[in-house]
C-alpha cells in the first residue's frame, strides 16, 4: 500500500538533501537519486522540488516516460485536504 502525504509534507522535501520530492498528477515521486540521471539535468528537477510539477513534466514527457519510471520513482499518493 503506498504511503499517503499532504502537499506541506512534500513542500518540506525541496532539495536533494531532504529527498527531492515532487506531485505529478497526485501522485508523489522522490527524485534525489534521480537527479543526476535525468536527461533534461538535475537544474530543472531541482526547481520544481517540492512542488506540483504536472504540468512542466507533460509539456516536455509521455506517457511512456511515466511508464518507465513510475515503478522506480513513486513512493505515494497526494492526500486530499479538506478545503476550510
Amino acid at each position: 500500500m503506498s504511503k499517503s502525504f499532504t502537499a506541506n509534507e512534500v513542500k518540506e522535501h525541496n532539495t536533494v538533501e531532504n529527498g527531492l520530492y515532487i506531485i505529478i498528477d497526485n501522485g508523489v515521486y522522490e527524485l534525489a537519486g534521480f537527479v543526476d540521471e535525468h536527461p533534461g539535468g538535475a537544474k530543472i528537477l531541482k526547481r520544481v522540488g517540492g512542488k506540483d510539477a504536472s504540468k512542466q513534466f507533460w509539456k516536455y514527457h509521455n506517457e511512456s516516460v511515466m511508464k518507465k519510471y513510475q515503478s522506480r520513482l513513486k513512493i505515494g499518493e497526494l492526500k486530499e485536504e479538506a478545503k476550510l
